[in-house]
């Protein structure tokens, strides 16, 4: 108890205090502005897709609304669906994959970025050449599969229609 009373110890006992229990009080998420000025150029952790367009804060319009589907009275009740909307393309997003605000704030303006890349560039898009090498890439595998399917099957059909070597028929 004599330790408390000694100056130095008291301070450093309500510093600590203050850092573990109390602290300085923080802004909620929802309330914080993101960075204003040009956001970054690529999307974090995908190294591919560098080429995405810059999201402009002030022409985008942001709202929050509830949401809908399962999870009964954390989606009904609370407002953490964010709908974006770009108002010089006019195109909408409509974000609610989490319960929680920020999250999904984060994940429409990745999706918008997506849209607007979509919507300015057309088909010479990142977004829609990767989905496309993707398919070919898909397509490619189910053929290989169905050729090796068909391979085995043939090998099987020979194995049966000619007569085993060293049975004694001649």
């Amino acid at each position: 108890m004599w330790r408390l009373c000694h100056p130095f110890i008291s301070r450093t006992y309500s510093m600590y205090s203050r850092v573990v229990w109390g602290g300085p009080r923080r802004v909620p998420a929802l309330l914080r502005p993101l960075p204003s000025g040009p956001t970054c150029g690529f999307a974090s952790g995908k190294k591919d897709r560098v080429d995405l367009p810059v999201l402009d804060e002030d022409e985008l319009e942001e709202q929050f609304v509830r949401g809908s589907g399962p999870g009964g009275q954390a989606t009904n009740k609370t407002s953490n669906c964010v709908v974006l909307k770009h108002i010089p393309s006019g195109t909408v997003v409509k974000c609610h994959q989490t319960r929680s605000v920020d999250t999904n704030r984060k994940r429409a303006r990745e999706i918008m970025r997506e849209k607007l890349d979509v919507f300015y560039k057309g088909e010479l898009s990142e977004v829609l050449v990767k989905k496309k090498e993707s398919e070919v890439r898909k397509q490619d595998k189910r053929r290989k599969a169905n050729d090796n399917l068909e391979r085995k099957r043939l090998f099987k059909e020979a194995l049966v229609a000619d007569p085993k070597p060293g049975s004694g028929a001649v």
